[in-house]
């Protein structure tokens, strides 16, 4: 454990660490830059979850918009569920 989850003296509070990263997803409209961010909070809520991966922009707009996410006990794993969910669907911006 890292000495900057000792300043989370409460964990109601949700200290997290932030990561970013950019991903560029290649679709027939042309290319899209996506901007990662992910949580690394000092403390789990759910189980051993301590890794939240979030994308910038939400994919599949005209028809149920989604907003890309991963969890994990990883940032590796975080950040590839969070890029297997851009996948999913095209941006429609």
């Amino acid at each position: 454990m890292e000495e900057w989850t000792y300043a989370d003296a409460q964990p109601a509070e949700a200290l997290a660490r932030l990561h970013f990263f950019s991903f560029r997803k290649q679709q027939a409209s042309g290319e899209i830059e996506f901007r990662i961010t992910i949580r690394e909070h000092a403390e789990a809520k759910i189980g051993d979850l301590l890794f939240f991966a979030e994308a910038d922009k939400e994919t599949n707009q005209k028809t149920l918009p989604y907003r890309p996410s991963g969890w994990s006990n990883s940032l590796a794993g975080a950040l590839s569920e969070c890029i297997r969910n851009i996948r999913r669907f095209d941006y429609q911006g």
